[in-house]
């Protein structure tokens, strides 16, 4: 089971935005506890012939892993250390919502291992964040990322894009504040209207502009020392999340939690989302999988090659041909051609999408696979 990157989901949030279609729900008592209770036994099921995996990433994602209290915490880092070693720069990120952090969570990761907090900012408009039902103010979201800076953290932030009646003018004035506050990452997203929100059924015809707003969003980053690394992040020198750029350069990792995905020695799968059916598994001794799926050769091709062209580097000729063959190189480059020259690059080196593709990202990729 050769992975270096671990996946850990908390899956409680305060209240479900209007937006959000992640595995998430508003904890009970002791769900909290039920989950630590568990997520051990899934560790122990899964690294039963593994020994000791040593990770170059971590990540805690959610839902809201602020949710849990700093002794939840403490408990939680205790559980990780028991079944896994790091390596000495490893990086391990948090995600956190202004409303949740506190100066117990900063602390006690600040005394273990955590070097990124990823903050979901979202907007720096106040009536913005409350459309979306989001439980913070934007003055919330200032503190958050100040604290997380002054305790040491490389920060990130989420922001999404394309909302309900969005002006351009309300989304410029976020994305000054953003690069005002210091972030030394951020993540840009357009509003999807996911089945099953809240916000299922809008009227597409409120969205904002999204393609204008993403477009002004890839001028206006760089020149503010912000380099695209990939199709929706943006990053200082340096400052790339590692843990993402291992889902996209195919590394195998291990998801953990409910509703987490996972792709180990080539398959890939999932979690069953709901906390108590997770859990009624692991009590059983059983792995909690929902779903899993070993991708045929051919497909598995072109899932690489979608997973390489989210990042502006790109897809490297060479490395994909041994990989895939020659065959598979040549059916993607004709692929492409349906599109305009002047949304992607096709040379000897590498094939990569321009900015002006990365505008249309989701068509070309709908395309390949």
């Amino acid at each position: 089971m050769p992975f270096s990157s671990l996946y850990i989901h908390v899956p409680f949030c305060e209240r479900k935005c209007n937006y959000c279609a992640f595995e998430s729900a508003v904890p009970r008592e002791g769900d909290a506890d039920l989950w630590l209770e568990m997520l051990e036994r899934e560790f122990a099921l899964r690294l039963a012939a593994a020994g000791r995996p040593r990770l170059a990433t971590c990540y805690f994602g959610g839902g809201t892993p602020t949710v849990l209290s700093g002794p939840q915490w403490l408990s939680l880092t205790k559980l990780v250390e028991r079944y896994f070693d790091f390596m000495p720069e490893a990086e391990v990120t948090v995600e956190a919502n202004p409303n949740s952090l506190a100066a117990e969570h900063l602390l006690t990761w600040r005394d273990w291992r955590v070097t990124r907090v990823s903050i979901g900012v979202q907007s720096f408009d106040d009536a913005e964040l409350s459309q979306m039902g989001r439980l913070h103010s934007a003055r919330q979201a200032y503190g958050a990322v100040s604290a997380a800076l002054a305790a040491g953290f490389s920060v990130s932030a989420d922001f999404i894009f394309g909302l309900p009646y969005q002006s351009f003018a309300n989304w410029g004035r976020t994305l000054r504040e953003a690069v005002r506050c210091g972030l030394s990452h951020i993540s840009l997203y357009q509003l999807s209207l996911e089945e099953g929100t809240p916000w299922a059924s809008l009227d597409r015809d409120t969205l904002g502009d999204g393609y204008a707003a993403y477009r002004w969003a890839q001028w206006y980053l760089p020149r503010k020392g912000y380099r695209q690394y990939e199709v929706a992040n943006f990053a200082r020198p340096g400052r790339e999340s590692r843990h993402n750029i291992n889902y996209w350069r195919e590394g195998e990792y291990l998801g953990a939690g409910p509703g987490a995905a996972g792709y180990l020695a080539g398959l890939r799968y999932k979690n069953f989302g709901s906390l108590r059916r997770w859990a009624a598994a692991l009590a059983d001794g059983e792995l909690p999988v929902a779903e899993s799926e070993q991708l045929p050769f051919e497909r598995s091709a072109r899932e690489a090659a979608v997973l390489a062209l989210r990042m502006t580097s790109g897809l490297d000729r060479r490395e994909f041909a041994e990989r895939y063959g020659r065959q598979a190189l040549d059916s993607l480059s004709a692929s492409l051609q349906k599109f305009p020259r002047d949304l992607y690059e096709d040379n000897e080196r590498g094939i990569r999408l321009k900015k002006k593709g990365m505008r249309v990202a989701n068509l070309i990729w709908a395309e390949l696979v």
